[in-house]
């Protein structure tokens, strides 16, 4: 199909909160044509007001509506699914993060993406923030030398109302805080160093027991292919808002940090030559009610995918890379959950209740 001389056609699979933020982009670069969701008034608030026809089938859907780009918007947990139908149904797909819950299935996401010979996108909209543009335009140059090591901080808040009446908090659906809260985080770690070697973790539920079915915190010890060390210290239990999202890279030519609440401020930086300039205002975070997610640059990420359908640009995040984050979780997850109890000799993920400080 010559794509260069039409609008491409865009269908929404999964119609909640982040589904209305990329119908909004693909209304301004493309054309709404289909929106699917198990709920069809959710389909439908997307398409009343465009010429989109909405459904509660996804077969129903790719059978009947000429679709040239596929957004995967469903549940963690139906990504690998819902992607590979669309692939099968000879459409491109734009997936959102995490690509799947297992390094597996995006495996096979991939496999069905050649054998269609169609294009596979991955969501990771915080490659575009300002800062982390800058801070790997200054690693490609070699600005901070030989790097030894790296600090990622995640402390956000997610409070019981962000979970309630939600497939979020499932392992099944949601994975876990790694895949749904900090799975860009993750991203920026293998895009910035690179590839994971080795992990050693611990994770723990302290504040959300009756309410999610995985952790809540957790710290993360990480050995780079390049000899780079790293730790991760994410936790979901911020109290009443979200703290901090931050990158600290420490090179024998110079240390930076990029931080704010979702990585959008270059904190601090003490370089040996030169320096980062004045950077560009970045976008505002995704505002979903009373909770705040990372930066909003989807307009980016669609701009992308137009650019590589109709222009032969060149993708900004493949497959590949999504299936590279992935894996780096699954190390991190097998590391935690191998930790033994010396009781029993099994493996536990350790549920532990709050810990209560004495005045």
């Amino acid at each position: 199909m010559n794509q260069s001389k039409k609008r491409l056609r865009f269908a929404l699979v999964g119609c909640g909160r982040i589904a209305q933020r990329h119908a909004e982009h693909i209304r301004r670069t493309g054309d709404l044509a289909a929106a699917c969701d198990v709920k069809m008034e959710k389909a439908q608030a997307l398409t009343d007001t465009c010429d989109a026809v909405p459904f509660t089938d996804l077969k129903k859907m790719l059978d009947s509506a000429e679709i040239d780009v596929v957004s995967v918007c469903s549940p963690n947990g139906l990504h690998a699914e819902h992607t590979i139908r669309a692939l099968q149904a000879n459409c491109h797909v734009l997936c959102e993060k995490p690509m799947a819950l297992s390094a597996r299935d995006c495996g096979e996401m991939i496999h069905q993406a050649e054998r269609a010979s169609r294009r596979l996108f991955v969501v990771k909209q915080n490659r575009f923030n300002p800062p982390v543009v800058a801070v790997k335009k200054l690693l490609e140059r070699g600005g901070l030398g030989n790097i030894s090591s790296v600090q990622l901080n995640c402390f956000w808040n997610r409070n019981e109302n962000y979970y309630r009446n939600s497939w979020k908090g499932s392992r099944d659906l949601d994975g876990g805080c790694l895949f749904t809260q900090f799975s860009h985080f993750i991203d920026l770690l293998y895009w910035l160093i690179g590839d994971v070697t080795a992990a050693q973790a611990f994770i723990a539920n302290r504040d959300h027991q009756e309410i999610i079915e995985f952790e809540d915190c957790g710290v993360v010890a990480l050995e780079f292919a390049s000899g780079v060390l790293g730790t991760v210290h994410f936790t979901i239990n911020s109290h009443a808002k979200n703290m901090e999202g931050s990158i600290t890279i420490f090179g024998d030519k110079g240390t930076v940090k990029i931080g704010g609440q979702y990585l959008n401020e270059l904190e601090y930086q003490n370089l040996a030559e030169g320096s980062i300039g004045h950077l560009p205002p970045g976008r505002p975070a995704n505002q979903y009610g009373e909770y705040v997610g990372s930066m909003s640059n989807h307009d980016r990420v669609y701009e992308n995918v137009v650019d590589v359908l109709t222009n032969d640009g060149i993708i900004a995040t493949h497959g590949y890379e999504g299936l590279k984050t992935v894996e780096i979780i699954e190390k991190i997850y097998t590391a935690a959950t191998e930790q033994w109890n010396p009781q029993s000799h099994t493996p536990v993920l350790k549920m532990y209740p709050s810990v209560k400080m004495s005045a």
